[in-house]
């Protein structure tokens, strides 16, 4: 599928500070985002690429704001056992990357339409290792409990706090990977590293969006 990238026209309206409660930070996710026109990779720029979508998922749990990924199982194609979004291909009859995302999202982890709100778009990245343009969307989340997980792409779940990515644990990593060694931006997360697009696309929303959450120290 060919995959038609509309630019998101500014919002004109000044973006008023820092929200004091925490209830309001989609409101300033999507404030954000919406005050700027993301960077998307045009199509025949990156001939044999293939197009994706994935949804970086904003969840309140416990009072506190925390970023959903998936751990992918040893039985996928592509990316193997990392630290990843919900998400995958562009399938030809999907009319929008959000409707690959919703789609993906549903598949992958069960988590259907009626509880994602699309907050934004990111700017566009490229995987390293599987030659994909990646589409991310940010979404806030709710009702994760009792969700029934496609164990044929994915082997759990994890919740980190969104403090967690304020910048003090990034940095650059060696990280191998079938056979590869790669240099590459990465979040420690205890024992997980988070490296490669989803460490990009991490990077990219807290360089975004990141001075304007008003995260209190607990999430830090």
């Amino acid at each position: 599928m060919t995959a038609t990238l509309r630019p998101m026209e500014p919002d004109r309206t000044p973006l008023k500070g820092r929200l004091s409660h925490q209830e309001a930070l989609p409101e300033t996710v999507r404030k954000v985002l919406g005050s700027r026109v993301p960077r998307v990779i045009r199509e025949g720029t990156k001939p044999g690429y293939r197009h994706a979508g994935v949804l970086l998922p904003l969840m309140r749990e416990e009072g506190i704001w925390k970023v959903l990924f998936t751990r992918r199982s040893h039985h996928v194609q592509h990316h193997k056992g990392q630290i990843s979004f919900p998400g995958g291909a562009v399938d030809k009859e999907d009319a929008s990357i959000e409707e690959t995302v919703l789609r993906e999202t549903c598949e992958e982890i069960g988590l259907s339409p009626d509880r994602i709100e699309i907050l934004g778009r990111l700017d566009d990245v490229l995987t390293v290792a599987s030659n994909y343009v990646v589409h991310p969307l940010v979404g806030r989340i709710t009702l994760t409990e009792n969700l029934v997980i496609n164990r044929a792409e994915v082997a759990g779940l994890l919740k980190v706090p969104l403090g967690m990515f304020t910048g003090a644990l990034k940095g650059l990593y060696p990280v191998e990977y079938e056979g590869t060694r790669y240099e590459t931006t990465a979040y420690k997360c205890g024992q997980d590293t988070i490296w490669g697009a989803t460490a990009r696309i991490l990077e990219n929303f807290m360089e975004i969006v990141g001075d304007s959450l008003s995260l209190p120290p607990t999430e830090k």
